[in-house]
């Protein structure tokens, strides 16, 4: 077994390596940035190790700093994670070279299953079904455009090169081909260096399933079940469970089979991931199922995996990259109960989900569930990565049994003063279309505002109620959509005291640095005495379009004195590894915008100001 470990990684992840890591006797380094400096992953671990500036490119995406630290330490191997530099072939094939162990698959396995067109055409060969597409070297606009018509619209342009959701646009109409080509290549090009894509045919009602698989140096290679995706928004995971709701199991052994010959095909070694997508139109059926891609790394998900078989997949990779052969054979894995995984994101559903960056005064997530998370209360969410706060995975005999109990730790999260998409996920959560099973990659557009939480309750939304907050901290009379039971927190030096809030509401006495906190339905706020709104704004609809976060501006559609129409594209900014379009509130001129293309711009920082055309 391993002595010692560098996890070339930040958050969640490297918290849950550590844990696993210490379990088993392992020495753990970690690295950080600047933004990481007082991380959960920088303190849980035995040693750290500084790399560089906050931004990814010169910090966590630095591979020779990375294998430096490594080196400088005594770490025995490098454990990458997913993200950042977990499929990466040349820093695995690196890692090696400087005599560590990578704590992965053969750099070789990567590189062939890295590109979605190369990987397409070696899953055909292996007798694995993959979906009908294009996947050629001619990367003209006509030509791609003439393939998206032969396949028949609509189709999903996506990154060769691609992962998470990153660099796919899907198209609908011959008419928006061009434009959602340049996009997804500007994406591509900026988020993997390579702006090659491939065109694909966009199944309807479509199911995400993937299988997880294993393999060890001996030449031995297991599944251990499926998992299902399908509930996405803008082809990101929101909520993944295991197993896949409606599998047979003549369906299943067909699938898994299938994703067994398909890392046969590459000689795997490690933990990976086949990636399948399902027409479900008339339920699960072997023969509507194809692959789409294989993640060569642990996925965010594989906690649901570990839930429903009992086994702890980051030992199985400590023990595979120490040369053991694997923990069980296929015979000795089976599925018990059901499990269900949710991510808590720092973003504000009522703002198009954009994200919510900051200090987290109050975190409690509870401990009825399992909670993989890398921040604690006190923490700061950065702009330089991804919003994910914690992923909550409830295991339960049934589906509805794991269902529930994710939905009801959900509607208990504590986060303050930061939005999160916890109110989303309840109402996703107990859809009645998800709480039969009826799930599929389009459901979440379909349901739309039906899975908004009600709006945020605002200072005059709350006057009543928190009008006898004073010296003695009454709550008296608190209402709010009804009386049911709600949970009140003060926050007390920095600590919860949890209270109940009932019809009458409660007393609380205040304390120094008290503030009550209400949570309901996955989200809180604060209850402050009530104050007069001080004047300065500025006026809603006064035409002036402000960054929603800080960011880089990569497109500017409008020039100064340009007419434009209510819902016009204005500005693209590039924010938290994604693109955010901005568009004009109403009919107009533009009038000033202080920034161009390039720009770096912070949060309130103003991109475009419309002046309204005069009513005639």
């Amino acid at each position: 077994m391993l002595t010692s470990l560098l996890i070339a990684n930040r958050g969640e992840i490297a918290c849950r390596i550590i844990r696993t890591a210490r379990r088993l006797g392992i020495r753990t380094v970690a690295v950080y940035s600047d933004a990481d400096a007082s991380a959960l992953h920088v303190r849980s671990a035995d040693e750290a190790v500084h790399i560089g500036p906050s931004p990814v490119r010169e910090s966590y995406l630095r591979g020779d700093r990375i294998i430096a630290a490594a080196l400088a330490t005594g770490a025995e191997a490098i454990h990458p994670g997913y993200g950042f530099l977990s499929e990466n072939a040349d820093f695995a094939q690196a890692v090696i070279d400087a005599g560590l162990v990578w704590v992965g698959p053969d750099p070789a396995s990567i590189t062939a299953m890295g590109l979605k067109d190369a990987a397409k055409a070696l899953m055909a060969e292996a007798g694995v079904p993959v979906t009908p597409g294009y996947m050629g070297d001619n990367q003209k606009v006509g030509h791609l455009a003439g393939e998206a018509a032969r396949i028949g619209y609509p189709v999903l342009i996506k990154a060769v090169a691609g992962g998470g959701g990153k660099g796919m646009r899907l198209v609908g109409e011959p008419a928006d081909f061009a434009d959602a080509l340049a996009s997804c290549q500007r994406e591509a090009a900026s988020s993997f260096g390579n702006a090659h894509v491939l065109i694909e045919k966009y199944v309807q009602r479509p199911r995400h399933i993937e299988v997880q698989i294993f393999g060890d140096k001996h030449g031995n290679i297991v599944h251990l079940f499926e998992r299902d995706c399908s509930l996405q928004r803008r082809h990101q995971k929101v909520i993944e469970e295991a197993p896949a709701p409606g599998m047979d199991a003549r369906t299943r052994e067909a699938l898994c089979a299938a994703a067994v010959r398909a890392g046969q095909a590459v000689d795997y070694v490690g933990a990976g991931t086949i990636e399948f997508i399902a027409d479900a139109s008339e339920g699960l059926r072997a023969d509507r199922i194809w692959f789409m891609e294989m993640n060569t790394r642990l996925q965010v998900e594989h906690p649901v995996t570990e839930a429903i078989t009992g086994e702890d997949l980051v030992e199985w990779q400590l023990r595979v990259a120490s040369g053991e052969p694997l923990p069980k054979c296929q015979g000795e894995l089976g599925i018990s109960g059901w499990a269900m995984e949710a991510r808590l994101y720092a973003e504000d559903p009522a703002r198009g989900f954009l994200p919510s960056v900051g200090r987290l005064d109050a975190f409690d997530l509870g401990d009825a569930v399992r909670v993989d998370t890398g921040v604690a209360q006190g923490a700061s969410i950065s702009p330089f990565y991804d919003p994910m706060i914690a992923k909550l995975i409830a295991h339960g005999e049934t589906r509805d049994a794991a269902r529930t109990a994710l939905a009801g730790a959900l509607d208990r999260s504590v986060v303050w003063p930061l939005r999160t998409n916890a109110g989303f996920l309840v109402k996703a959560l107990t859809h009645g279309d998800f709480a039969a099973g009826a799930v599929d990659t389009g459901l979440i557009a379909r349901a739309g505002d039906a899975l908004m939480p009600a709006a945020w309750p605002g200072d005059a939304a709350l006057a009543s109620a928190a009008a006898g907050i004073g010296g003695a901290g009454a709550l008296a009379g608190f209402r709010l959509n009804g009386a049911r039971r709600r949970t009140g927190r003060v926050l007390v030096d920095g600590q919860l005291v949890e209270a109940a809030i009932g019809a009458g509401g409660p007393t609380i006495t205040a304390a120094p640095l008290a503030r009550t906190l209400m949570t309901e339905h996955g989200r809180t706020w604060q209850v402050t005495p009530w104050r007069a709104a001080s004047g300065g704004a500025a006026a809603a609809g006064d035409g002036a379009i402000l960054a929603p976060m800080p960011g880089r501006i990569i497109a500017v559609a409008v020039a100064r004195g340009d007419r434009v129409t209510k819902g016009q594209k204005l500005v693209t900014l590039e924010a938290m590894k994604m693109e955010h379009g901005l568009t004009a509130p109403f009919d107009g001129t533009v009038e000033d915008m202080p920034h161009a293309q390039g720009a770096q711009v912070q949060e309130g920082a103003l991109l475009v100001r419309i002046v309204a055309e005069a009513a005639e």
